[in-house]
């Protein structure tokens, strides 16, 4: 990280007194304190070790950006995370996806502040992935075949794929819980699922940028090859692949000649970078600040697990009115917050 850079990027974004900057000077309570550190909460929605590490980075960098403590938690599920945000609602901050924040909100009263940017994109997608030797080729081949998805709180994981199902008409078969996106991908590379649902970010493209309405795999594997560069990116020829399959690439270099894109689902708001309901608003008002400093350094931000773990390549800010499109597909569905976590 280029502490200078950074540094100059923090002061001009914060326009406070300095003595907010000194080490040290937290809330009346300790927040932020050795004491009481600053929960900082992450998904599962990706492998563990990646989120920590990368996650640790960012607590890191937030430390020395603000003075305050900071701990990293990944707990086991999405609903989880929910739990332990309304559980300390005046420590804890958590990246949670839209539908996650939904319930939260609802839960306890959870705030989102920011959204994802990916690429340039303030939303992002479900997909429907087969193997390519799969003789599932429409929508309506999906019926009473079985489905792999990572976590029932997972917005493009499980929620909107239910909705389109549903609104489809289709009834699948078994269904089984992954554990998180990487490992759908591998559950459908596997034979072990017929289909899977995931995330789907838009591949970068060389010259014209993707585009919603081109194909969600716009490349011949008949001519291109796919390969992992230097970096541990997975690419199709000179387009580089940044949806869910990536995710497994490591485990599976082979993961895009052996499993396809049958489909991507409507938009879906971007991720959230949310707060505790009692979370003090002078320390959010730092971190924030400092978060979008962090996001005008990209080697510092492409350490953390914002981009590492969530392909997070910046943030925009966000008020709970842009997730009431999330609320919708609920009252479609009719589920409640127990229909998803199971009580």
């Amino acid at each position: 990280m280029t502490k200078k850079l950074f540094s100059v990027l923090l002061v001009a974004a914060l326009a406070l007194p300095a003595m907010l900057l000194v080490p040290g000077v937290a809330a009346q309570d300790g927040l932020g304190t050795a004491d009481n550190p600053i929960q900082v909460f992450f998904v599962p929605s990706g492998e563990a070790a990646t989120i920590v590490e990368g996650g640790e980075v960012l607590a890191d960098v937030l430390k020395e950006a603000t003075g305050y403590e900071y701990e990293v938690f990944v707990p086991t599920s999405y609903a989880a995370t929910i739990e332990a945000m309304c559980a300390a609602p005046g420590s804890t901050i958590g990246f949670i996806p839209a539908a996650g924040y939904v319930i939260a909100n609802n839960r306890c009263g959870v705030e989102v502040a920011a959204a994802a940017v990916r690429y340039g994109w303030p939303a992002y997608w479900a997909e429907y992935i087969v193997r390519r030797d799969s003789d599932i080729y429409t929508f309506g081949d999906l019926e009473g075949k079985t489905w792999g998805y990572g976590d029932p709180g997972s917005t493009s994981g499980y929620i909107v794929p239910s909705v389109e199902l549903q609104a489809a008409g289709i009834t699948p078969g078994e269904e089984v819980q992954t554990g998180g996106h990487n490992q759908t991908v591998l559950a459908v590379y596997n034979g072990e699922v017929d289909f899977g649902t995931v995330y789907f970010s838009p591949p970068l493209t060389p010259g014209a940028p993707w585009g919603n309405q081109d194909l969600p795999e716009p490349y011949d594997l008949t001519i291109d090859e796919s390969y992992i560069n230097a970096d541990g990116d997975l690419y199709v020829g000179d387009i580089r692949i940044m949806d869910a399959r990536n995710t497994a690439a490591e485990t599976a270099p082979d993961i895009v000649d052996q499993v396809r894109i049958l489909a991507i689902s409507a938009a879906i708001p971007n991720d959230t970078l949310s707060f505790g309901p009692e979370f003090p608003a002078e320390i959010r008002s730092e971190i924030m600040a400092a978060l979008f400093a962090l996001a005008g350094d990209e080697e510092a931000w492409n350490s953390t697990a914002l981009y590492t773990a969530y392909n997070w390549t910046g943030l925009a800010e966000m008020d709970d009115s842009a997730f009431d499109s999330v609320r919708l597909q609920f009252e479609i569905l009719g589920l409640t917050e127990e229909d998803i976590f199971g009580g």
